[in-house]
């Protein structure tokens, strides 16, 4: 099996920071680029906090790292394609011999 892997997504971590004032602001951390294969699954409207949002559940395929590697997404991660992000909500090995994953994501934009 050999994998079309045809975007090129960059992978963060969130990273929390003192915002100077007793509280903490989330920020991103570059990870590195990955390059992958996006499938999309079925869309449906969601319930935002303030507005309706269109939810679309992906998969998404990438070459396999070890487990530990910064270059290995996990759940709480996420991908970014330019202004695009995909929320990682997990991710397993693809096939026996281990040498792809597939991460299911959400990409959420405004309806």
């Amino acid at each position: 099996m050999r994998e079309m892997l045809n975007r090129r997504l960059l992978l963060e971590a969130p990273m929390r920071a003192d915002d100077g004032a007793g509280g903490a602001v989330c920020d991103w951390a570059l990870l590195g680029t990955l390059w992958a294969r996006i499938e999309p699954g079925t869309g449906r409207e969601v319930a935002g906090e303030e507005y309706p949002m269109g939810s679309v559940p992906l998969r998404i395929t990438v070459r396999a790292a070890p487990i530990g590697s910064m270059a290995r997404p996990e759940a709480g991660q996420r991908f970014r394609e330019g202004p695009r992000c995909y929320a990682i909500l997990a991710v397993t090995e693809k096939d026996v011999a281990g040498r792809y994953l597939s991460c299911f994501a959400r990409d959420e934009v405004p309806a």
